[in-house]
């Protein structure tokens, strides 16, 4: 699961991270950065379509990202060990 901001909300982190590399490192080719977080969940499934939905119930009931500001991403990426 990837959780950015939307385009449109602030983002003090990437701002913070940006500020650094432009201005205090001199790195004028850094336009902007934008940060966010990365879940993995594992998860024993039967089929894809089951493991999805139960990650998506997951993030909408425990509030793991907020709709409003946020973009939430869920990729079946295959087994990981």
């Amino acid at each position: 699961m990837i959780i950015e901001n939307k385009k449109l909300a602030r983002d003090p982190e990437g701002e913070t991270i940006a500020k650094e590399l432009i201005e205090r490192r001199g790195i004028s080719t850094i336009k902007s950065v934008r940060s966010g977080k990365y879940l993995r969940f594992l998860v024993e499934a039967g089929k894809e379509e089951e493991a999805l939905r139960l990650v998506e119930k997951i993030a909408n009931e425990l509030r793991i990202f907020n709709p409003v500001v946020h973009i939430c991403n869920i990729r079946i990426m295959g087994e990981s060990r």
